[in-house]
């Protein structure tokens, strides 16, 4: 599974956009071997990028037990991040500096879930 976008996926991010905010639901699963430490220092840093677009955490938290769930659906963490829209995750995303620690990012995730959510009211 992988853990970035591909250039089809942005296409097809930027093609479904309405222009309004947009919740990024995120579900990972770090590498064993010190994924939850180059997690943790990518997190620190994206902060500054988030804020600089107008973006904000909403939740983020480390999972529990699964009550329903399919084999395997063991992430180790979840996170809504809010943006003021898609254009703006995208301004985030292609700035130079943020794609200098994207590494860490890469680097310390087995498997995630990056999914846009809009609001139902």
């Amino acid at each position: 599974m992988p853990v970035d976008p591909g250039p089809e996926d942005i296409k097809r991010y930027v093609e479904e956009d309405d222009g309004g905010p947009v919740v990024m639901l995120n579900m990972l699963k770090y590498k064993t071997d010190g994924g939850r430490e180059s997690y943790g220092e990518y997190g620190a840093k994206v902060m500054a990028f988030l804020e600089g677009v107008g973006g904000e955490v909403l939740y983020a938290s480390e999972t529990s037990t699964a009550l329903v769930a399919p084999d395997g659906w063991d992430w180790d963490s979840v996170m809504l991040i809010r943006y003021p829209s898609r254009s703006k995750f995208l301004e985030m995303v292609m700035d130079p500096e943020y794609q200098a620690i994207t590494h860490l990012r890469t680097e310390g995730l087995d498997e995630a879930i990056l999914q846009a959510t809009t609001p139902l009211m």
